[in-house]
């Protein structure tokens, strides 16, 4: 009799879906006052440059596969950390831009708060469009497409994906089914992270919303 070789061991499979984490820029000298929207220029106060950070400590022990960020100097200042601590480079995605507010880029939110188109935003904004710039459907739209050709392109990974407040908020009223005129009743703060995964032929998955203080390797686990 002749002794079996013994079988070498199978390579641990990929997991079924893909998982997103969608995270929010650190805080600017700007946040909260103003609606800065596309413009350049605005980058992370000290405070949010320490949210950065902290992001790039959470993910740790989590085998991250790609990093992408918005092209907003804010958005990529933040993944910096991130992308330094997993080795990765960052992938500039134009889908996960800012909403194109238009004429409203830069006013002062006491401002537009006292204008009667602002309860529009904050309560039927798929009706909206921004004066010369993006509808909040087509801003939704084009986040939703963007994280689902990440979802694809990296399979069974791990996206990190550095966004914006709205586009965000977006992208999870999307995956919950929620009408995109409830959105604004999701918060979504500097430095948070928002988790979704995707497998094929389902609905998407929310894991977490706004999520800024525990380590995400459980996400995986």
């Amino acid at each position: 009799m002749t002794a079996e070789t013994p079988s070498a061991p199978s390579p641990p499979s990929k997991p079924e879906n893909t998982l997103l984490l969608l995270v929010r820029h650190g805080e600017t000298p700007t946040t909260g006052m103003v609606l800065p929207g596309r413009a350049p220029g605005l980058h992370l106060s000290e405070r949010g440059r320490a949210q950065a950070e902290r992001v790039a400590e959470r993910l740790a022990g989590l085998k991250v596969d790609a990093v992408y960020s918005s092209p907003l100097e804010r958005t990529c200042e933040t993944a910096e950390p991130t992308a330094a601590a997993v080795g990765l480079a960052v992938h500039e995605e134009p889908g996960l831009l800012e909403c194109d507010f238009g004429e409203w880029t830069g006013v002062a939110l006491a401002e537009l708060s006292g204008l009667p188109e602002w309860q529009t935003v904050q309560h039927n904004p798929s009706a909206f469009r921004f004066p010369s710039g993006e509808s909040l459907t087509e801003m939704q739209a084009r986040i939703v497409g963007a994280l689902e050709g990440l979802g694809t392109a990296h399979a069974g990974g791990v996206v990190v994906c550095f966004s914006h407040a709205d586009p965000i908020k977006a992208a999870v009223a999307h995956a919950l089914g929620t009408d995109l005129d409830h959105f604004q009743r999701i918060v979504i703060s500097p430095g948070s992270v928002s988790a979704i995964s995707y497998s094929d032929g389902q609905a998407p998955a929310v894991h977490m919303v706004n999520s800024t203080s525990e380590p995400l390797t459980g996400l995986r686990a």
